[in-house]
């Protein structure tokens, strides 16, 4: 029902931004929480950084905090990942995702999400 699509991803020095974008279709984005993963090739997906449906409510990984930013607008049906201080450990396949099961709330394990987009390679190499 719901298709994601992510964008912005690529081959960026230490230090260096990527902003990344997700848009959303087949439904009215509001009701959703909203989350961003990521996987290394040979890893686990993990979570990156959540948003809840009002917008007011935001968590982050350790990994990530203070480094990335996570925001959403309803009216484009997008969610946003604004990534600075890149480290070469940020290298990944970035997803994002949507959920209702969490009725709203911000949660950033992976099992909690039902749709997903395809990723977007993020890659931090000098």
């Amino acid at each position: 029902q719901l298709q994601l699509v992510e964008s912005g991803g690529g081959l960026v020095q230490p230090g260096g931004s990527l902003r990344l974008s997700c848009v959303v279709s087949g439904s009215n984005l509001d009701r959703y929480a909203i989350g961003w993963f990521r996987q290394a090739p040979g890893k686990e997906r993990e979570g990156v950084s959540c948003i809840s449906s009002s917008g007011r409510s935001t968590d982050y990984a350790d990994s990530v905090k203070d480094r990335f930013t996570i925001s959403r607008d309803n009216a484009k049906n997008t969610m946003y990942l604004q990534m600075n201080s890149l480290k070469p450990e940020d290298t990944a396949v970035y997803f994002c995702a949507v959920t209702l099961k969490l009725f709203g709330r911000c949660w950033i394990d992976p099992p909690s999400y039902d749709s997903w987009g395809q990723g977007t390679q993020v890659t931090v190499s000098s």
